[in-house]
């Protein structure tokens, strides 16, 4: 048995120590225990931590964002240096010179010439009425008015008559005078002969009578001459109505005239129409609205509150995009500004004498003129729905 006590050998003195085995040399070390990891809520970083340092082009392109951000954000609101140079609206449109094709006569429309939507020239024919009724009124005016030259001719030849008749009064008078003289005459030589009873009283009584009666012969002649004269003057008195009277006519042959005329209905200006609105046979009377011609000259008006127009000047140039083109940009220049707010040429004008009044902003009417040579405003419409913005820098009021 071994020398050695057990473990459940009770120890009756002093227990000695257990020697302690010997480790060899070339024994390995034991494992060390794994480490715990680190828990980034509990170990928090040393005190003089620091983040990666960061290359220059990445500090570069964080600082251009910013700033693209702020201008962004300083546009959106209109905020300086944004504020104040230029003005925009939505309250715009396209406008032209649309003009209304009425007839100035009644009819039956006999034959209609263009289509909806086409292109026509100044003159050329879109329509044509009866002119039935407009020619034989024609005719009857030049019939008026040849009656009334006849009559003026007339008039003429009684003038010429009543002269003659004049001519003819004067020779009568000369010749009452000569019968006067010969009165006379025979009147004094029967006072000498009836003084030393050469004739007897009833002959110088004779001879008397007929001194009178060429004395009243010559202011018989003297009146037929004067009766002639007026005659005359009645003929050219009343040949100044005779002449009115014709000048009356030939204003009806040309009111006839141009009621037939008026029965072409023809392009007052180049343009495209619209919907055609009647059609042969349709029976039409003055005024009645057939179609419309849109000629190709159009421009744009913005309606601007009034606050927006304190810097606006005619001449500042002007960019509007077309909601119909795909929101094509185009560009113009002002033309004019409306003299008044749109609520003065309203009919029922706005009554603020109340107690409940509420200022609302007017609106001021712009126009724009759009620069030539531009393609895309060929295809300008009146009517399209624009926004429009006005550079309103150096037009500041001092």
């Amino acid at each position: 048995m071994s020398d050695q006590p057990t473990a459940d050998t009770p120890e009756t003195g002093p227990q000695a120590p257990a020697p302690i085995p010997a480790v060899p040399e070339s024994a390995p070390p034991p494992p060390s225990p794994p480490e715990p990891t680190p828990d980034p809520q509990i170990d928090a970083p040393p005190s003089n931590w620091r983040p990666p340092a960061k290359s220059r082009a990445t500090v570069a392109a964080i600082i251009v964002l910013a700033l693209c951000a702020i201008l962004t954000i300083l546009y959106s609101w209109r905020l300086p240096p944004f504020a104040g140079w230029s003005e925009k609206t939505d309250n715009a449109y396209v406008r032209g010179r649309v003009t209304i094709i009425s007839p100035q006569v009644s009819g039956y429309v006999t034959h209609v010439t263009v289509q909806d939507f086409a292109e026509v020239k100044a003159g050329q024919v879109m329509a044509t009425i009866d002119d039935r009724i407009y020619r034989a009124r024609v005719a009857q005016a030049e019939a008026n008015v040849a009656a009334q030259q006849a009559s003026l001719a007339n008039s003429a030849q009684a003038q010429r008559s009543r002269e003659v008749a004049t001519e003819a009064q004067n020779a009568g008078i000369a010749n009452a005078q000569a019968q006067s003289v010969k009165a006379q005459a025979d009147m004094r030589r029967a006072r000498a002969l009836v003084a030393d009873g050469s004739i007897s009283a009833r002959e110088f009584d004779q001879t008397r009578a007929a001194l009178l009666a060429a004395q009243a012969g010559v202011r018989q002649a003297q009146a037929s001459r004067a009766i002639g004269t007026q005659d005359v003057r009645t003929v050219v008195v009343g040949r100044a109505g005779l002449e009115a009277a014709v000048e009356s006519a030939k204003a009806q042959l040309r009111l006839a005239q141009i009621d037939l005329d008026n029965t072409i209905i023809r392009a007052p200006v180049d343009g495209q129409l619209s919907e055609i609105g009647v059609r042969d046979g349709a029976y039409v009377t003055a005024g009645t609205q057939l179609l419309s011609i849109v000629p190709r000259n159009v421009w744009v008006v913005a309606n601007y509150k009034e606050t927006q127009t304190r810097d606006m000047a005619v001449g500042q140039r002007a960019t509007f995009k077309v909601d119909a083109l795909g929101g094509a940009l185009l560009n113009g220049r002002i033309e004019s500004l409306s003299p008044a707010a749109g609520s003065e040429f309203a009919v029922l004008k706005p009554d603020n004498a109340t107690g409940n009044f509420v200022k609302v902003a007017q609106r001021i009417a712009v126009r724009i003129a759009i620069d030539p040579g531009q393609a895309a405003a060929a295809r300008l419409r009146p009517g399209m729905s624009v926004e429009v913005s006005i550079d309103t820098r150096g037009g500041r009021q001092r």
